[in-house]
């Protein structure tokens, strides 16, 4: 896990732009087997989809963020005192 992590936090960019990708072609699949659609709206639910889950990871980041750099400056005053 500290591996995936430390990879995640050097390469942030590749990791957001892997998610996206991936929620696509997923998405594409999805609806190529479910609804008959034509292709162009298959594509825009696609991004939407792809968009929607893009913004839930990066607000999900920036809340771990957050409670890593809270509880970081709390073990750094617990260690202080």
């Amino acid at each position: 896990m500290e591996a995936l992590q430390s990879w995640v936090s050097q390469h942030k960019l590749t990791s957001i732009g892997t998610i996206w990708a991936s929620a696509i072609v997923a998405s594409l699949a999805y609806s190529r087997a479910k609804t008959p659609l034509k292709p162009s709206l298959r594509l825009i639910h696609a991004r939407m989809h792809a968009q929607a889950l893009t913004l839930a990871v990066l607000s999900g980041t920036a809340v771990y963020r957050c409670y890593e750099k809270r509880t970081g400056d709390s073990h750094e005053q617990a260690e202080n005192r």
